[in-house]
């Protein structure tokens, strides 16, 4: 009886075990069943959605004219008077039917493009999944599987940007490209609308741009070099790398081969075939406006187009350029310089222009001569400014409360061992500040300087927009340091613009060949800097420097405001002035820094340019009036009297006494009479302004630096010109 219940015991164990070792292994079976089920649910979707993508694609429409298309092949940059400035390439393109086109050309191109072009829709379908899931892999679009007519629906319709969006638009318009039109169209028109590189679009373009000769005269391995094209033309081009050039070439053979195509026979004696180019296209056929449109390269690079995208990309680009004022400041260049005997490779003008409201550019010279020279001497050259960097310090003072009445000592001055003096030793005694730099008094530049510090004067250049090094010494007050055009134009719009300083710029919008804008110039950077009256007193102390001063020569007959500089003996002179809507800067000089003939002035041939490039530049506006509070220009001004209190040295004391007639205090009567003397000689007659006094910087051979305030200043180091040492 005890073995019975053993026995069932020990199977009722077995059982127990059994039972569980079944229902485990029902349990698992349930999951693979659940997996495997999930999988072909998947997979029938997947299939579905591929047949519904399919049957969609199928369902698009075809394309009207789709065979009238011609590409716009050359990247173009406009004016914003709508004149082409700028083509990029001296481009081939030249039709040709495909009954004409060799036949290892054709084979050629779909044994490396698309060896399966005649058998699907447009797109590959195998092809599309393994480049899907290595683009997932990698988080961008790393593989392109692009078939023919998808490269076709990319040349015609789209753009080469690498992105899921446009990969998608390339599936539907290349389904709609194969309903519109048959296979050998297709192959026809990608044929010749590709492009190759070197300014090569289609493959009989290239065949005579690489080679030289018709495409039916090509050798096989011609043929398959051409054939290797597609995928970089820029890459692959044999006049930029040979090496890559033959090593993809004969990537092509190979695949010709593979696919018997060509024999092993034909294949090895192509391999061995020596490339024979043809002459070096030239690529720039139309090039207007040289140093602006070297600036707009510069200026598409920062906003992330590549040089190479942006020449053969068939784009246009519409610039801010007023192409009538800058055929303008060509021509007033030529001739101005001309004129005045400035023949030389040597000797050299600049003319920068914008908008102070927008920032638009409107005229851009970076010299006389771009195929004699490319060096850009708005945005490289460093010049000093002379006289014409005095506004600046003016500025300075008008933030701190001096106005254009306030009387200051037109009478000689030390600073430390610095001891400046006016162009032709001559003093005026008590003026107000207007008339000191209406008739660019260089000793009561030095005085407001002094009055206001070092500190405030550089402060205030950077806000305005100079960012060259300024060295921390009072001779600035004369222009010592060297500023580039650019950058000081920029300074001179706060005065033309109630104070804000706005940041220039060249590109308005950027435009595929399809029309589409993919560029357009948001607002520009504008900062308020200098305070409102300030700009309305400079205005109206530079509008008496034109009217009555040391640039009259540059009265254009409408409301302006300007001053001229002429640096220590006459290496710079320029030009510096605006109206309401434009602001223009004129530098002339020796590209060595060498000196000029003494009768170039800042009152002359940069004043003459600038005259001929206002006058067209602002036809536009018309007489437009600064929209500024009057401020009123008295003889006799404010009670307080800058330099009165001064203490001068015995030194200059004795000096006043025994060379009177040199250093001559003048009455108002004479002031006046000078004032006459400067209207009668500044006159639009080039000879009548040789003698024009222009507020020429006189310094002692090595001005000592300024003794320093109470604050401990930061100096900001500048090599001081070779002119003041």
């Amino acid at each position: 009886m005890a073995r019975y219940y053993v026995n069932r015991n020990n199977s009722a164990k077995e059982n127990a075990r059994a039972n569980i070792s079944r229902n485990s292994k029902n349990k698992q079976g349930g999951f693979f069943s659940t997996l495997k089920f999930i999988f072909l649910l998947g997979g029938a979707c997947l299939l579905a959605g591929v047949a519904s993508f399919e049957l969609y694609l199928s369902s698009l429409p075809p394309i009207e004219n789709l065979e009238q298309w011609k590409p716009n092949i050359v990247t173009k940059i406009y004016s914003s008077d709508n004149e082409i400035i700028k083509t990029f390439t001296a481009y081939t393109f030249e039709k040709i039917e495909l009954k004409d086109i060799p036949e290892n050309l054709k084979k050629a191109l779909i044994a490396t493009e698309d060896k399966n072009f005649y058998r699907h829709h447009g797109y590959d379908i195998s092809g599309l999944a393994r480049s899907t899931v290595q683009n997932v892999i990698a988080g961008r679009v790393v593989q392109g599987a692009s078939t023919i007519t998808q490269q076709l629906a990319r040349v015609l319709f789209l753009n080469n940007e690498r992105t899921f969006d446009r990969k998608l638009k390339e599936l539907f318009i290349a389904a709609r490209i194969e309903k519109t039109i048959s296979k050998d169209q297709i192959l026809e028109m990608y044929m010749n609308s590709v492009y190759l590189g070197a300014g090569a679009y289609g493959v009989e373009g290239a065949s005579q741009i690489y080679f030289d000769k018709h495409l039916k005269d090509c050798t096989l391995a011609e043929l398959a070099l051409i054939a290797g094209l597609p995928q970089a033309p820029s890459v692959y081009n044999p006049f930029n790398n040979m090496d890559l050039a033959v090593k993809r070439r004969d990537q092509v053979l190979m695949r010709m081969y593979k696919m018997r195509y060509i024999t092993k026979d034909e294949y090895e004696k192509a391999k061995k075939e020596k490339v024979k180019l043809g002459k070096v296209p030239q690529y720039y056929t139309t090039n207007r406006a040289p140093y602006f449109c070297d600036y707009v390269m510069k200026e598409l690079e920062k906003l992330g187009f590549d040089e190479t995208e942006i020449s053969n990309g068939g784009y246009k680009i519409v610039t801010t350029l007023d192409y009538k004022a800058q055929k303008a400041a060509d021509e007033a260049i030529s001739r101005n310089l001309r004129g005045w005997g400035l023949n030389g490779d040597n000797n050299q003008a600049a003319v920068f222009s914008f908008s102070p409201v927008d920032g638009k550019i409107l005229v851009y010279s970076g010299g006389k001569n771009y195929s004699k020279s490319q060096y850009d001497r708005v945005t490289q050259a460093i010049r000093p400014p002379g006289s014409a960097f005095k506004p600046i310090v003016y500025a300075a003072a008008m933030e701190k409360g001096i106005t254009p009445n306030t009387m200051i000592e037109d009478r000689p001055i030390t600073i430390g061992q610095w001891s400046p003096r006016n162009y032709g030793n001559k003093y005026r005694g008590k003026i107000p500040v207007y008339m000191a730099l209406t008739v660019s008094s260089n000793v009561c530049a030095a005085r407001i300087i002094k009055e206001v510090g070092i500190r405030s004067v550089i402060q205030i250049a950077r806000v305005l927009g100079i960012e060259t090094p300024l060295e921390y010494d009072y001779t600035i007050a004369l222009g010592s340091n060297g500023v580039k055009l650019y950058e000081f134009t920029r300074a001179y719009g706060a005065f033309a613009n109630g104070g804000f300083v706005v940041q220039p710029y060249a590109i308005e919008r950027v435009e595929t060949s399809r029309g589409k804008v993919i560029y357009s110039a948001p607002k520009t950077k504008i900062t308020h800097q200098l305070s409102m009256n300030t700009a309305a007193e400079m205005t109206a102390m530079m509008k008496s420097v034109i009217t009555n001063g040391t640039g009259r020569a540059a009265s254009i007959g409408k409301p302006a405001a300007g001053k001229t500089g002429t640096t220590d003996d006459n290496k710079d002179a320029y030009f510096m002035g605006y109206t309401p809507n434009i602001v223009t800067g004129v530098w002339v000089g020796n590209d060595d820094n060498t000196v000029m003939n003494k009768s170039i002035q800042g009152g002359t041939v940069p004043a003459l340019i600038w005259k001929d490039v206002m006058k067209v530049a602002t036809e536009p506006y018309g007489n437009a009036e600064f929209n500024y509070p009057e401020i009123k220009l008295a003889s006799y001004g404010d009670s307080k009297t800058i330099g009165e209190d001064e203490e001068e040295n015995s030194e200059n004391k004795e000096s006043s006494a025994e060379n009177n007639q040199e250093n001559m205090i003048m009455t108002p009567e004479e002031i006046s009479k000078q004032v006459n003397n400067i209207l009668n000689k500044a006159d639009n007659q080039r000879p009548a302004i040789q003698s024009q006094p222009n507020g020429q910087a006189q310094t002692t051979p090595k001005p000592a630096p300024a003794p320093k305030p109470a604050e401990a200043p930061i100096p900001v180091p500048m090599a001081v010109p070779e002119s003041v040492r």
